[in-house]
This record gives structure tokens, C-alpha cells and sequence, in this order.
């Protein structure tokens, strides 16, 4: 046996794919055209539907519901025998969270209960609790079972966390186990100003974590230590706090992650997979490898799941993924063959990443510039408005890097000094909430004379999101929040006869460099809310605020007044040589909700005059490419993915738009001849340069490259 063959499987295994089984399929689903599927996808693994809220296979267990047309057969057996023969890696796909009302008339003590003491339903189904003997005796009997007939490398499961946080199971396992955890009874409604409440969520997230190890003893007891139990994570750290996904703890505790992020959607773009992949990996090691399900069916503002998606959308969102370090896994749902344009969509981008997946893994992101984030701020602060308060401040500063080509890494706020050694620029996007230790950590990485943004009510709250804190960042910028505010915030009406977001930004006559490229006009448009600060002159004011007006009819629209004390930027630098930017205008929210052009370019000016141009890589060319930058074992490698084109409604990606000429440059550590080769177009290209920095220009970028250069 060969040494990469003694490694476990989920250190070797690259790409996965996974046909999600539906009941009509054990009377139509052909196996073998599957298999032949496996070959041309070059895939290592499969995920294949087992058990749960559906068996396809005969299980001891009266209770398990089996797919309608399953009759005698065993399905899963089928498919398990086929990927074995290919010699693939089998990962039995679960879904727990519900069962049916046989089910819940022999066990209705495993069900969770709303406060009246009535069941609670999911399209027919009753919805297991989390605290009940169905997680804790049922499913590892299921797990067992499936283990001891079929020894499945592993398990998966996308409906494994129960109900969210805005429905409270009243339950007597809940009600006893919150009592006995906590010393408390259940809360009496979703209510965030209750400490109750917020207690519980606390408590639900440990109720989660709990789960997740128990699977994993079970399945490592019955089946080995390397056949795993893995719930699929979301890599959106905003929306998964809704279902209790703790990212940071989750991703810490496994040896590989699979991650259920399948698209794109309506506030965030491409670029967003790219980060997933760089999120979920520094969370947890940066050379884990990071599994995604991407879908091949259409999912835009509506959902076809027999459909094929455009394959330009399909190839984009793996391209994307890929450059940020995400190992590919496709997903079709249904084994029939209706729409079979969905079957040819990934081969390309696969074959691609078979030939080239040394280069893929086992590398270090070079980018210096760093977005934190925080599932408690998402929880705490964001409360039951987090899309608007901490969700859109983090997709704007993400689009607006991903739009200017500055490569950035997603840290998690515990991590900032972890990372410290190589971010120069740090940004907090409205992270309201920081634990002592964490604001600690942003103080240290100040003293180093290093680079900070940070915008509106950044480490102001306690760790409830209850009371204003004295941050000891703003005592070393010499700035004091008052507690006052003006403008616009939360969510506004568009109606123009509504005019309390038209307001503006003025440019004074001597401009900061912040501004570059904003010479033709004085006035820039703002739309958001304004954080009053007092300064006591280390960062000063660069620009100044406009108050709203009439938008309705024209003859109406005209600067009523101007108020030079109110400060939207505050720009300066430190004695240590650090240079600092307090965004009080909630310039970063505005640009995430609504996109405007002005905002995502004065965001990337911000961070470019922080980074004193010490960026490691520029890529010059028209519109929005993507930058992924690497290093491993003596070489650089460059990810570009061409996103021209691409900000059409989401699932709806026909066509992309190629550019050229494109102009890379970098500094090379390498001493001696370097060369560079394009793997997606197949050829070499010269670099120039005498010295450290390096130059080379791709002709025309059609959907995505990946540059590899090393010495001659």
C-alpha cells in the first residue's frame, strides 16, 4: 500500500458527488448510469441517501419510514455495491428531523411540543426534539444497523439541528434538561429583551454540539475510528445562527467539513464562495479539506429541483469555490434522467481539477487583508433584524474586495491573533459585540503599528448585546461614542415620496486620499445612518454629512442645509504608524444592501490607503475579477475567476462576458528565474521584472485561471 493510500480517507478524498434519491427512484432509478457518471465526473466519493425521514434500504426498524416504491428492494445496497466496485468512498446520507404520525402515535415523547402542548408539524410530519430519546437512543440504533450491513466510510446529514431559534420546544426532555442545565424554565416566548431567552439560545447551541459528538462516539465505537458522522454546515455565519450552528465550534471539531452551501443568493454574489471555502478552513486548520454540495439543479428566486441550472452558473459557482480552497461536490436531486443538460455542466471544471489538484491543497493564503466575524455578534446584536445589521455591512465590505481585486481573509474574532502575524489590514464590519479577550487582541494588533477599519457600533456592547461598554480600542483612537445618531437607519421605504434616506456625503476642497478617483464631484451618496463621535483630534474628519431632502418632484431636490460637525470618516495615523479609519456612516451596510458603485469604490480606496500599497498582488483588467493568491512549497499560485457579467438575478447565469488584457503583478520572495503557467489555457507566459516585483499579462480571461509559477 502506497503512503497516500495509508492516509484516512477524509485526508486524501477531493471530489465527492451525490445524487439525492427520491421515492419514486427504486422503480426508475438506473445504477449503472450512475456509475458511468462517476467516471466521467472523476469523483472519489459518494453521498448516497441511506436513511432518516426516508429509508431505501429494509431496516430492522418497524418505524422508519421506507420510500413509497421501495417494495422489497434495497437501493442504498445497490448504489453501495456499484461505488464499491468503482472504489469509491460511501458516505450514507441521512435526514432526521422528522417522522410520521405512526412514528409519533408509538414514541410521542420523542416529538417536539409548541406551548399548548400540541405537536409541532413540518409538511405533514412531526418534528423530533433534539433533547429526546430519538437523537440519543433511535438514531444511533439507525447509525448501528446501517453499519453493521453495509459499513458505510462515513455519514452525512443535512436536517440534523431541530428546530431554530424562533420556535421553543416545550417539551418535558426540554423542559427537564434546561432546568437541570441552566436551573430555569423554559422561556415564555421568542423575546430577546428576556435574559431567559437568551439563555436559552446558549443552551440550544450546546444542545446541537452534544448531538454532533454522541453520532460521531456511536459511528466510531460501531463502524471504526475513521467512519465519521458530519452535519452539514452552512458556511454563511449570518443565516446559520437561525438554526443553531455553532461554525466556529462545529468546524473545530471536524477531521474534514461538508458543507451544505449550494448557491448564490440574493445579498450575496460569487465572490461568496470563494470566501466560504477560506472561512471554513482558517476557522478551523487552513489545509482541512472543505467539502461543498453545489447544486446542479435551478435555484434562483425560485427553485426547480428536477431543472437543470444554467451550466455557466453551475461552472462559475465551483470555480469560485474552488480558488477559495473549497473541494468540489456535486449535487443532483432525483436519479431520472429528465433534463439531462445538467449531467455535462461540471465535467470541465472537474476534469480541470483532477489534473491539477496538487496545486490545489496544502497551501498558504498570502492575503494580508482580514474581515472578522462573529456568530455571537450575529446572535446578540443582530438579534431578529440580523440581515440588516450584520449581515449587510459584511457582504459589502466582502463585494467591494472581491470587486477591486484585494484577496482578504474571513477570521473569526477569536482567531485575530492566530492570524496576526500576517494580516496588515484588519476590518470589523459592525461587530458590535467583542469579548474582552478579543478586543485585547485588536489593542495588541494596533501596538504592532498595523492597519484597522472599523464601522458603526463596533465593540460597544456587552457579550448579551444588552449595555454600551467603554471599548478600550476607541480609548487608543481617541474617539468617544456620544450615543447619538442621525440619518437613516434600518429598513427604508424606496418611495420617493419618502425622502429620509436621500442624504449625502460632502467632499471637502482638500481631499483625502481615500478619495482618489472622486475628483470630478463634491458630493457622493450616502443613504445610511451616522454614528455621532466626539475626537480628541488623533483621528481627524474627512468628509462631512448633508442631511435629507425632497427627492419628489425635482424642483424639490436641493441641499437644504449642511452640517460640517457631523463626521461620517474619520481617517488618521497612530503614533505606532498604524493607520486608522472609523467608518460612523454606515458606508459598508449601505453598499451591501443596495450595491451602489460609489460606495464599494470609496470601500476599496479605504483599504488601499491602509495598506499603503502594500498589497501583495494588484490584477489589473476591466470589471470584476475575482484574486486568490497562495503559496506552497516554493511556488505562487494565482486563482482568477472572471465575474463580468455575473450580477444577474441569482440561478440565472447564461453567458459570461471574457476580458482581456489582464495584468497580474506580485512580489516574488524567489531569487532566480521564474516561470508561470497557465493551467486552464495550458500555456506559458513571461514574466517581467528585474527585482522582487513580477509582472505578467493574460491576453484574454474567458471564465477562470489558475497561474502556477515557480522557479525555472
Amino acid at each position: 500500500m502506497n503512503q497516500e493510500m495509508k492516509e484516512p480517507w477524509y485526508k486524501r478524498l477531493h471530489r465527492f458527488g451525490q445524487t439525492n434519491l427520491t421515492e419514486d427512484d427504486p422503480e426508475k432509478c438506473d445504477v449503472n448510469f450512475w456509475r458511468n457518471h462517476w467516471k466521467a465526473a472523476k469523483v472519489q466519493g459518494v453521498i448516497i441517501n441511506c436513511g432518516g425521514i426516508v429509508a431505501y434500504y429494509q431496516s430492522k426498524f418497524p418505524q422508519q419510514y421506507h420510500a413509497a416504491s421501495l417494495g422489497g428492494k434495497d437501493l442504498f445496497g445497490e448504489f453501495n455495491k456499484a461505488a464499491r466496485e468503482e472504489g469509491l468512498v460511501v458516505i450514507a446520507r441521512m435526514d432526521i428531523n422528522c417522522a410520521t404520525k405512526e412514528f409519533y402515535d408509538i414514541h410521542p415523547d420523542w416529538f417536539s411540543y409548541d406551548k399548548e402542548g400540541k405537536p409541532i408539524l413540518s409538511q405533514g410530519r412531526y418534528v423530533s426534539c433534539v433533547n429526546s430519546g430519538y437523537y440519543k437512543e433511535y438514531i444511533p440504533a439507525v447509525l448501528e444497523e446501517i453499519i453493521e450491513k453495509y459499513q458505510p466510510n462515513g455519514f452525512a446529514d443535512n436536517s440534523w439541528k431541530g428546530l431554530g431559534r424562533n420556535t421553543i420546544c416545550y417539551c418535558e426532555n426540554c423542559r427537564k434538561k434546561f432546568k437541570k442545565d441552566y436551573g430555569l424554565d423554559l422561556p415564555d416566548e421568542v423575546n430577546w429583551e428576556d435574559p431567559v431567552y437568551r439563555a436559552w439560545i446558549r443552551w440550544s447551541y450546546e444542545c446541537r454540539n452534544e448531538n454532533w459528538d454522541l453520532f460521531n462516539v456511536t459511528t466510531k465505537k460501531a463502524g471504526g475510528e475513521e467512519c465519521l458522522w458530519f452535519g452539514m454546515i452552512n458556511a454563511d455565519p449570518f443565516s446559520s445562527v437561525g438554526s443553531f450552528t455553532d461554525i466556529k465550534s462545529l468546524v473545530e471539531r471536524c477531521p474534514i467539513i461538508f458543507s451544505d452551501h449550494q448557491t448564490r443568493d440574493s445579498l450575496n454574489g460569487f465572490e461568496q464562495n470563494s470566501a466560504n471555502g477560506a472561512l471554513l478552513r482558517l476557522a478551523s486548520d487552513e489545509n482541512i479539506i472543505v467539502l461543498e454540495s453545489m447544486s446542479h439543479y435551478f435555484k434562483g428566486n425560485r427553485t426547480f429541483r428536477l431543472s437543470s441550472s444554467p451550466s455557466k452558473e453551475t461552472a462559475t459557482w465551483m470555480q469560485t469555490g474552488i480558488a477559495g480552497g473549497i473541494s468540489p461536490w456535486y449535487h443532483h436531486v432525483g436519479g431520472g434522467t429528465n433534463d439531462r443538460r445538467q449531467f455535462g455542466a461540471s465535467i470541465p471544471t472537474l476534469t480541470w481539477h483532477e489534473k491539477n489538484e496538487e496545486y490545489l491543497y496544502n497551501r498558504k493564503n498570502l492575503a494580508n487583508v482580514a474581515v472578522v466575524w462573529s456568530q455571537q455578534n450575529v446572535d446578540f446584536y443582530g438579534r431578529n433584524d440580523y440581515v440588516e445589521k450584520t449581515s449587510y455591512p459584511w457582504a459589502g465590505i466582502c463585494r467591494a474586495l472581491s470587486k477591486y481585486g484585494i484577496p482578504f481573509l474571513p477570521v473569526h474574532a477569536d482567531d485575530i491573533e492566530k492570524y496576526a502575524d500576517r494580516i496588515q489590514t484588519l476590518i470589523l464590519p459592525e461587530v458590535a459585540i467583542l469579548t474582552k479577550k478579543q478586543q485585547k487582541s485588536i489593542c495588541d494588533y494596533i501596538s504592532q503599528g498595523k492597519n484597522l477599519i472599523l464601522t458603526g457600533k463596533t465593540g460597544t456592547l456587552d457579550e448579551e448585546g444588552e449595555s454600551f461598554i467603554e471599548s478600550p480600542i476607541y480609548k487608543l483612537l481617541g474617539l468617544r461614542h456620544t450615543g447619538k445618531t442621525i440619518g437613516a437607519f434600518g429598513k427604508q421605504d424606496s418611495n420617493w415620496m419618502n425622502h429620509e434616506a436621500h442624504n449625502y456625503i460632502r467632499l471637502p476642497k482638500e481631499r483625502h486620499e481615500i478619495f482618489a478617483g472622486f475628483e470630478d464631484t463634491d458630493i457622493l451618496p450616502f443613504g445610511g445612518g451616522i454614528q455621532i463621535m466626539e475626537s480628541d483630534g488623533t483621528l481627524q474628519a474627512v468628509c462631512s454629512y448633508i442631511p435629507a431632502f425632497p427627492i419628489y418632484p425635482p424642483e424639490f431636490s436641493w441641499i437644504r442645509e449642511e452640517k460640517e460637525e457631523i463626521v461620517p470618516i474619520y481617517a488618521g495615523t497612530l503614533s505606532t504608524g498604524s493607520r486608522i479609519l472609523y467608518f460612523a456612516g454606515d458606508i459598508d451596510r449601505c453598499y451591501g444592501k443596495e450595491l451602489i458603485p460609489d460606495h464599494g469604490k470609496l470601500i476599496a480606496g479605504c483599504v488601499r490607503w491602509l495598506a499603503k500599497d502594500n498589497l501583495p498582488i494588484v490584477v489589473k483588467g476591466l470589471g470584476h475579477i475575482n484574486v486568490n493568491f497562495y503559496e506552497q512549497d516554493g511556488k505562487y499560485i494565482i486563482h482568477l475567476v472572471n465575474l463580468n457579467g455575473c450580477n444577474c438575478p441569482p440561478g440565472c447565469l447564461d453567458e459570461t462576458l471574457p476580458v482581456g488584457p489582464v495584468i497580474v503583478m506580485f512580489e516574488a520572495d524567489y531569487a532566480g528565474a521564474l516561470i508561470a503557467k497557465l493551467t486552464v489555457a495550458d500555456k506559458t507566459v513571461t514574466l517581467m521584472g528585474d527585482g522582487k516585483m513580477k509582472s505578467f499579462m493574460i491576453e484574454t480571461l474567458a471564465d477562470h485561471e489558475m497561474i502556477v509559477i515557480e522557479r525555472a
